[in-house]
């Protein structure tokens, strides 16, 4: 029987790097992350990181839940 494959959204990070290209990270998975030369590369790379990295926590019988940190809002004010 073939099992049915999950599916999940999550925020990437998209940084243009000074000397050219963009760092993809993904906030909830540290270590997530790529690096690419153009914003179309990165938009398509990003999803395919993102599903080996799901795929690997998987493979290990890790779960996704227990790699997710909590995020919470600060709000500071400055001069």
């Amino acid at each position: 029987m073939k099992s049915l494959k999950k599916s999940i959204s999550s925020i990437a990070v998209f940084t243009f790097i000074k000397g050219g290209g963009y760092y993809v990270s993904f906030p909830v998975y540290p270590g997530c992350v790529t690096f690419v030369h153009t914003i179309e590369e990165a938009q398509k790379k990003a999803g395919e990181v993102l599903e080996l990295w799901l795929e690997e926590l998987s493979a290990n019988k890790i779960s996704i839940f227990s790699q997710t940190p909590i995020f919470s809002e600060i709000r500071v004010s400055f001069a």
